[in-house]
């Protein structure tokens, strides 16, 4: 079985997210279904703040937060508000190919010298921030960090439905993936 999972027809959906919001999201952005209208959010999505990312949803349908990799541990607040204030039962992680937090150390010198070069850091000061982020910030791979990252959401908001999935940015589409599958 392959761990990503295509989704071309509503039956390519996992049954567990048939008819949820988990769902909706599959057929709005794979399927293309027509937009309904939406007064408050369904569920929140998290999502990498790569810039090659777009969503196709209708307008009230997400909350969305956007962080590096999709890593939502620095954004717990803002899930717990989307979760308390804004009654959301589901939470979709979604993961991609080419992420920017994968493998942080090859990037070092680039990230450095863009610090010294566009915002005018020293040096130094470029290098140490560097050295105390990026391993907080690396999550090795997409796959697997967005699969830990629902789990860990899951232990910490239990009555919460979390569905990691995976966008490639070269066809587009949104992705389902299988957890059980190493």
């Amino acid at each position: 079985m392959k761990r990503i999972v295509n989704i071309s027809n509503k039956e390519d959906i996992f049954p567990e997210y048939q008819n949820t919001p988990i769902g909706q999201l599959l057929e709005y952005h794979n399927l293309k279904i027509p937009y309904e209208t939406y007064n408050s959010a369904q569920l929140l999505i998290g999502m990498c703040m790569d810039n090659r990312k777009h969503l196709r949803i209708p307008d009230n349908f997400a909350y969305i937060i956007r962080a590096g990799g999709a890593n939502l541990f620095f954004s717990e607040f803002k899930v717990s508000y989307a979760i308390s204030i804004g009654n959301i039962k589901h939470i979709v992680l979604i993961s991609h190919n080419n992420c920017g937090m994968v493998n942080l150390a090859s990037r070092r010198e680039q990230f450095i010298d863009g610090l010294v070069e566009n915002a005018g850091w020293k040096r130094d000061v470029a290098e140490q921030h560097f050295n105390l982020y990026a391993p907080i910030f690396e999550i090795g791979n997409e796959i697997d960090f967005v699969i830990r990252e629902a789990k860990r959401l899951r232990v910490k908001y239990p009555k919460i439905t979390v569905a990691p999935m995976h966008y490639n940015v070269n066809d587009n589409n949104l992705y389902l993936i299988r957890e059980d599958e190493e």
